[in-house]
């Protein structure tokens, strides 16, 4: 006999009110669980404690697909007590404690601060436009130099590209940081305009060779793709790229660069935004060997690496969701040595000193295999 549909969702419906109000009940009891847990030292997150509690309850339920939903189900309860443990009872703040809160940088023409490529690069541009030109500025030709000379206290600040726009987030700068202990304190865009330029009198059809940073080639792609007869080389930056043709002063090479290096190296600019996206934008971090943050810090950059199992990525990120934090890029890079595992990188929406950060910070500390704290980002 098929029972009536009207019948069927009201027995759901009062089913689903027990569920309810069952589930706010286990919520207080938890909170209480928690506490006693902070009063004696012990983690919230008892992973031990769980998983025997999931295999208990499948034993209550007599097919594999309940077996299965219920430690779905569970696992989500359990993963949602311990955020809202966390909100209830606060935290001890002491994963961030390091970072130390300043309201602005102390810059005089004495600071120094190091920037990727020769004069001319936009990562030039993006540390005039943040410090001005009123600071002691020192070029460095990799990007390692420039972690290494901010790591090591040779500068102040460092100044990097970490993401475009057109090509997406660059991944050396990433796995850098697993090298230096450095810390991100600030973040700058500037459009950039790519534009083909060469010797003085060069044309189009005069070239066989163009240079630039992968990153200058793979923003113009579309431009090569029209061009096939055209060889691609990468080069150091896109402003060595300029000096290089330059100094050759060879028709057949042109490079790929700034209008700002074309005009300091002496070359004409043959083709105007070659770059295949007319928005074409990169982010630049200012790099610190300090754990300071602005007090108008805006986002947080993590990294951190999870166990090797189904729903560790969704518990992770689950505790920005529950703390109101926006997640606003992520990246994964692998880890070496260890075949098909992942560490990631991530941004949020967030201040340090917001209680919401720290919750979803100690929650997360407990859960992940590691975990730094990158800096705490304010927009310049």
């Amino acid at each position: 006999m098929v029972v009536d549909l009207k019948e069927s969702r009201e027995k759901i419906d009062r089913i689903d009110k027990q569920i309810a109000e069952l589930f706010e009940e286990r919520m207080k009891v938890a909170t209480d669980v928690a506490a006693y847990k902070r009063s004696t030292g012990r983690k919230v997150f008892d992973p031990e404690r769980e998983k025997s509690k999931i295999e208990t309850l499948k034993k209550l339920v007599n097919n594999d697909f309940n077996k299965t939903g219920i430690e779905d189900l569970f696992r989500q309860i359990m993963s949602i007590s311990r955020k809202y443990q966390y909100q209830v009872l606060g935290t001890e703040n002491d994963v961030n404690q390091a970072f130390r809160q300043i309201s602005s940088f102390d810059i005089d023409a004495d600071t120094r601060v190091v920037c990727f490529g020769e004069h001319g690069a936009y990562t030039e541009q993006a540390m005039e436009e943040v410090f001005g030109k009123n600071i002691t500025a020192i070029n460095k030709d990799t990007f390692r130099e420039v972690m290494e000379t901010v790591a090591n206290g040779e500068a102040k600040f460092g100044v990097l590209p970490i993401e475009n726009t057109s090509t997406g987030g660059i991944t050396d700068i990433y796995d850098l940081f697993l090298e230096y202990d450095v810390t991100i304190v600030a973040e700058h865009i500037v459009k950039v305009e790519q534009a083909l330029m060469g010797m003085p009198g060069t044309k189009l059809e005069d070239i066989k060779t163009v240079y630039s940073h992968p990153q200058g080639l793979m923003q113009c792609s579309r431009f090569f793709e029209e061009h096939p007869d055209i060889l691609t080389k990468t080069y150091s930056s896109t402003s060595a790229a300029a000096k290089k043709v330059a100094d050759d002063g060879n028709k057949v090479q042109a490079a790929i660069a700034s209008r700002q290096a074309a005009e300091l190296f002496g070359l004409d600019i043959i083709k105007e935004q070659i770059n295949y996206e007319s928005k074409n934008y990169t982010r630049f971090i200012i790099i610190s060997n300090q754990k300071v943050f602005l007090s108008d810090a805006s986002k947080i950059s993590l990294l951190f690496e999870i166990k090797h199992e189904p729903g560790s990525l969704y518990n992770m990120l689950s505790n920005f969701y529950y703390n109101g934090l926006n997640l606003t890029k992520i990246e994964s890079r692998p880890i070496e040595n260890r075949n098909w595992e992942y560490r990631f990188f991530v941004d949020i929406e967030g201040n340090l000193n917001k209680p919401e950060a720290g919750n979803a910070l100690a929650s997360i500390r407990e859960f992940a295999n590691k975990l730094v704290i990158l800096g705490n980002i304010a927009v310049r």
